[in-house]
């Protein structure tokens, strides 16, 4: 126990899960963790990371009130985590999305992938050599390290794009390439473990064996998420319209699925992609909304996922050779992954946006790459084995704080964040001052929605005739709200063509139910509608000014062209 766990008291330190200390130690993570993302957030910093600080101060690296056999017990929160990742990037996997970007995904794929493995393999064995003088243990380590380069981790990556409501080009090829690029991490390592089997006498067993082995673990984890995702989805979900059932039975089918795939040693990420993938393709429509409701429920999931992956990090045990190879490979991996996206783009022809922004997006490692330093921590356990898990936890540490940061930089400076939203999204934000008819406030002095009450009824009909407006504020002589005018009432009068001529506004207005101010926010002004069995308010100040008038139709109409205007922007962007 290092020195900063001495500073707790013995009841601090969870060292076992069990009975009422399981409810507490989750409360625990949940809450600190939760408080942890705020302030981040309140720092301008991605909450991801503030999950990951916590998890590093009440971890291994910090003051360890969770032990390592506590932490390991609960593992399985990761898997859950990974597959609700996965389930949710493949929902992003649609066929006309892959038709439209197979080329370019395929392209930057490959080269973001290959160009760090040579890249961390070439400097990585030179280091290497130079503190070993054994070509065989430098080469192989160089090797195998370089494979692991490749992956990236969807999880910190996914967590951003949804924390700023991304949507555009950038997004679409982040999320296409961190759903793919982790099987050519698998492929590279079956290949580079197999010769550093071979160099250093190992028993890892032979190349050809290896990938078959891969191949079985692809297409059976992509077989039976299949699987399930077309009983979920045909049988289950078609059928079912309360959303707690499709919650319940959507998450139901997501965790068999995984503990399937966990028991069969598959790829859990990769079948929980592959049930998303058939849903969103394949599925009746009507279970698509399936996506939204299990979005809903992964919050908690994610802050007990990255909280215990910062605290699995241990970095006191990194000596300083290590650390020189750490560096090298962060480096490295950096260098390769920015080159083999750049050229990857240019190649494919992808838009501007990824070409210049796509490399800041690809530096996260988690899961995979510390699934494949345990794979070959057990492969090489008598050589190289223990250096490879501690340079990847510890670059873990540093990627997993900085490759959020840099995911938030792109997509803004891509100017994609807060396209990803709907109507509803807007509706949160949106006051009654900022609704808009024909391009002016409705609050504005030239909106042609007020009237004096001494306005000739001709008048009126004739500015219907040429405004949106079907509702009008009447006002007195010092602006003070006098009534309402509504379409309604102004067809009733107009029955009484005889008397019409000399009305006035002050004649046929009546009575509003309520007034709302300009600051109130849209969904505040749709309950008053709905309890005053109203459409049309009018729009005072504090002193009972009139500003205007706001109306349903207008703002449903104002919303729609929100959302039409994000589309082009995202249209305009590639």
């Amino acid at each position: 126990m290092n020195n900063l766990a001495e500073f707790l008291p013995p009841f601090m330190h969870f060292n076992a899960v069990g009975g009422v200390n399981l409810i507490l130690l989750l409360g625990l993570i949940l809450l600190l963790g939760a408080i942890g993302g705020r302030l981040f957030q309140k720092l301008r910093i991605p909450q991801v990371v503030g999950y990951i600080v916590i998890g590093i101060i009440i971890g291994q690296s910090g003051f360890q009130v969770l032990g390592a056999s506590v932490i390991t017990s609960l593992d399985p929160i990761n898997s859950i985590a990974l597959s609700l990742i996965g389930f949710l990037i493949g929902g992003e996997l649609k066929l006309g999305v892959l038709k439209k970007y197979g080329k370019q995904f395929v392209g930057i794929l490959l080269f973001e992938a290959i160009v760090p493995f040579f890249v961390v393999s070439t400097l990585v064995t030179l280091v290497s050599y130079a503190f070993t003088k054994n070509i065989a243990v430098s080469l192989s380590l160089g090797l195998v390290l370089g494979s692991i380069a490749s992956a990236t981790a969807p999880a910190a990556t996914t967590d951003v794009l949804r924390e700023n409501r991304t949507r555009g080009p950038l997004t679409t090829t982040v999320l296409g390439i961190v759903a793919m690029d982790d099987a050519v991490a698998l492929i590279l390592y079956a290949i580079a473990s197999s010769i550093g089997a071979s160099l250093l006498g190992a028993t890892g067993g032979s190349l050809g064996h290896k990938m078959l082995m891969l191949a079985y673990d692809v297409f059976v984890s992509i077989a039976v998420g299949s699987v399930i995702g077309a009983l979920l989805s045909r049988f289950i979900l078609n059928v079912m319209t309360d959303e707690g059932r499709i919650l319940s039975f959507s998450l139901g089918s997501i965790f068999l699925c995984t503990g399937i795939c966990t028991f069969f040693k598959l790829d859990t990420i990769l079948a929980a992609m592959s049930i998303g993938f058939f849903m969103v393709n394949f599925a009746p429509a009507k279970t698509r909304p399936t996506f939204a409701l299990v979005e809903k429920f992964t919050p908690p999931i994610y802050v007990l996922f990255f909280v215990l992956v910062g605290a699995k990090l241990n970095i006191w045990n990194v000596t300083p050779h290590l650390a020189l190879i750490a560096l090298i490979y962060i480096i490295c991996r950096t260098l390769g992954k920015s080159i083999g996206s750049v050229v990857g783009a240019k190649l494919t022809k992808a838009p501007k946006t990824v070409e210049k922004y796509l490399q800041w997006c690809l530096l996260s490692q988690a899961g995979v790459a510390i699934g494949l330093s345990i794979a070959g921590g057990h492969d090489f356990a008598d050589t190289i084995g223990p250096s490879i898990i501690l340079i990847i936890t510890a670059t873990t540490f540093v990627v997993q704080l900085l490759g959020p940061i840099c995911v938030k930089h792109a997509v803004t400076k891509a100017g994609e964040c807060g396209l990803d939203i709907c109507e509803e999204d807007i509706m949160k934000t949106c006051k009654v001052s900022d609704v808009k008819c024909a391009g002016i406030s409705i609050c504005s002095p030239e909106t042609p929605a007020i009237v004096k009450d001494t306005t000739l009824l001709c008048d009126i009909l004739n500015s219907f005739s040429h405004n949106v407006n079907v509702n009008y504020a009447v006002k007195t002589k010092d602006n003070k709200l006098s009534g309402i005018i509504t379409l309604e009432h102004l067809k009733e009068s107009l029955q009484f063509q005889e008397l019409s001529e000399g009305l006035m506004a002050l004649d046929i207005q009546q009575q509003s139910p309520c007034t709302c101010r300009p600051d109130m926010l849209i969904p505040e002004v749709l309950e008053l509608f709905e309890k005053y069995d109203t459409e049309a308010l009018p729009v005072t100040d504090d002193d009972n000014n009139v500003l205007g008038i706001i109306e349903k139709p207008i703002i449903d109409h104002y919303l729609r062209s929100q959302v039409m205007a994000l589309h082009q922007k995202i249209a305009s962007l590639g």
